[in-house]
């Protein structure tokens, strides 16, 4: 985290506001609309106590559980679910399925805000009248406009967001301004709907109206952002986030307030297709808040799409997910693009356009994933606050059975809307199944290497350098490892002395670990043999891009200068093996684990090779094939018969 982002700033707010109320900040546009529509007459209970609610779940959702408790689970600066994961993994092993669960339905939630919130702002030129005739929801040409938009944003990630990231923030205040002023408009007309803030008329819409506690599905809409304020903790800090959150609420807050009492006023039983957001807008702005609330829901579908792929990277880090291409399109750091996330994310938000059509329909089947999402990060922040802060149990229990209570509520009243989201359902179990398969099978794999103490070895290796009767091999032959300092794997020794012999004038183990600080990048070295046998550890943060080929060149370049190696020699002077693992036939699995490294290794096929993960160039890796033999086959039978012989 930057050092100015650990007080508050102007420049700070205008940060978080580009960056992390997009989502949440969008919500207006859809949230009483669908409530409204959900219940079909407005009246003065059904107003004041969606209002309530809506306040309600701001407060202990937001502010409450994100903006007070989950932020203080930064680790070094830095949220979101696998970062708060990375600092309670060892409290438990089967912390890493919440941890799995929750980065899956939060990508999840990556293919629905971006047509929600920019199909919301292109239906509402339908107030415009010389527009009404050709923007009606649902219909071809705004599914022409939202996917041109889309795709648009889409392509646009290639290039990064350094040149107009700056206006985002400026952009997202002029929004929440014009927010609070539509919303004071109406207010200032109807001041007694600020009596709405009393819990009691929430508690009396659940309880007492027919669609009573299923209403939750709705109301949930005004706080799915919630998660970035947590998620993009490192690019704000939270000073910024406590004041940017205390501006963004109030603007919130002031606009339900003025689409109530706007609906209130008019005195009508149903919407009559109105958009109760632009309706208290005024005429001569109406055009003006069109285009801005459309710019906004960009911002918002940017954020989330930028979110989803920092998930990703982090994901690959801490061995989650398949190595796939990450590139850096800027040189601001933490900015990244992975085109595969990317056409994924727009696929599935064509697809989400061209089958619900309307804003109304998708908003029916929003909201699953997140609750799933919150409930997740619940977990992890119990194991947090109890074995990390140290904080009393009472206290951790109490708030934590707040936040269960609250959350499983929601849960259950979207869980009714299953059946109008199967679509999501899969892509959902797509993700989070990948992530299972690929963290389960390296647990396998990493189980089975075996490994030796390289000490007894060293004598052999500094032999076989001085060996002139074999042909070289390399200057610098180099072998990434996985084992402690002084131990080795017997696959290495292997390749290094059979099949034939390699020589090299020096010979690298080298090994790469993700640590839990984001942004570390150090090494130490260890002279096993002198000039001959050299072991590198190199430390690198989970949001660091790894380039072994280069950043090993720097060590030797280093060492060279300090004299603990005569030479360094060219790039192409180092040869790196890479031991790949294929799966053997001489196997007998577990239905488990052979689903399990079937999966992977059709992954695998599908993901980026080693020497391109590891950042290696390819005229410098040379692979080797290995097979993986988890249990070899012992059950098979065979009969030998004798064949008559024939006369000769």
């Amino acid at each position: 985290m930057h050092p100015s982002l650990k007080r508050a700033s102007t420049a700070g707010f205008l940060i978080a506001l580009g960056i992390i109320y997009g989502d949440i900040g969008t919500s207006p546009l859809y949230t009483l609309q669908t409530i409204f529509n959900e219940c079909g007459v407005i009246d003065r209970a059904l107003v004041f106590g969606a209002i309530s609610c809506i306040f309600w779940t701001l407060t202990l959702q937001t502010t409450f559980k994100y903006v007070l408790i989950t932020i203080r689970a930064d680790n070094h600066g830095e949220g979101g679910v696998f970062s708060l994961y990375a600092l309670v993994h060892r409290y438990g092993k089967w912390l890493v399925y919440p941890a799995i669960i929750g980065a899956g339905t939060l990508l999840a939630d990556g293919i629905i805000t971006p047509p929600i919130t920019v199909t919301s702002a292109i239906e509402g030129l339908n107030m415009v009248p010389k527009l009404a005739a050709h923007i009606i929801p649902g219909n071809n040409l705004v599914l022409e406009i939202v996917l041109v938009i889309l795709l648009l944003l889409f392509i646009f990630q290639r290039f990064g967001t350094k040149v107009v990231g700056g206006s985002f923030g400026p952009i997202m205040f002029i929004w929440f301004s014009m927010l609070a002023f539509a919303g004071i408009r109406q207010v200032i007309q109807y001041p007694g709907i600020f009596a709405a803030l009393n819990p009691i008329y929430g508690i009396r819409l659940l309880t007492e109206h027919p669609h009573g506690f299923w209403l939750l599905g709705s109301i949930f809409l005004c706080t799915t952002g919630a998660e970035a304020l947590y998620s993009d903790l490192g690019h704000c800090g939270r000073p910024n986030i406590y004041v940017s959150w205390t501006f963004v609420k109030i603007a919130l807050v002031l606009n339900y307030l003025g689409q109530g009492a706007w609906a209130l006023l008019r005195n009508k039983p149903g919407l009559e297709g109105l958009n109760p957001f632009f309706a208290i807008v005024p005429d001569k702005f109406l055009l003006v808040s069109i285009i801005v609330a459309t710019i906004a829901s960009i911002i918002a579908s940017q954020a989330l799409i930028s979110g989803s792929f920092t998930l990703i990277s982090e994901a690959i880090s801490l061995g989650f997910w398949p190595r796939v291409e990450v590139k850096y399109p800027t040189d601001v750091r933490g900015q990244i693009y992975i085109p595969s996330i990317n056409w994924i994310l727009f696929t599935g938000c064509a697809l989400i356009v061209i089958y619900f059509r309307s804003s109304e329909a998708m908003t029916a089947a929003y909201g699953f994933s997140i609750t799933v999402a919150m409930l997740m990060t619940t977990i992890l922040v119990y194991y947090f606050l109890r074995y990390k802060q140290k904080w009393p149990f009472w206290i951790v229990g109490a708030i934590i059975t707040v936040f269960a209570m609250v959350e499983t509520s929601f849960f259950i009243a979207n869980a009714v809307k299953l059946l109008k989201r199967l679509f999501f359902l899969v892509f959902e179990l797509g993700l989070i199944g990948t992530m299972y398969v690929w963290f389960n099978a390296r647990k396998i794999t990493i189980r089975l290497l075996k490994f030796t103490s390289v000490m007894p070895l060293l004598p052999d290796l500094e032999k076989l350098s001085h060996d002139t009767s074999i042909p070289k091999y390399s200057k610098h032959l180099v072998y990434l490892t996985r084992a402690s300092t002084h131990e080795i794997e017997t696959r290495i020794i292997d390749s290094i002395f059979d099949n034939p012999p390699k020589r090299a004038d020096i010979y690298w183990l080298l090994n790469y670990e993700r640590v839990d600080d984001p942004y570390t990048l150090e090494y130490d070295v260890e002279s096993l043999v002198p000039e001959k046998v050299i072991r590198v550890n190199i430390h690198l943060g989970f949001r660091v891009q790894p380039r072994i080929g280069i950043m090993l060149r720097k060590i030797a370049e280093g060492m060279v200068a300090t004299g603990e190696i005569p030479f360094c020699g060219r790039t192409k002077d180092f040869k790196f093996v890479i031991l790949e693992r294929f799966l053997s036939y001489d196997n007998e699995f577990s239905t488990r684990d052979n689903f399990i490294l079937n999966a992977y290794f059709s992954l695998l096929r599908l993901a980026r090779s080693d020497s391109r993960a590891y950042g290696i160039d390819s005229d410098q890796a040379v692979i080797e094939k290995v097979p993986l033999v988890v249990t070899p086959v012992s059950k098979i039978t065979m009969k030998r018969i004798e064949r008559p012989r024939q006369a000769p």
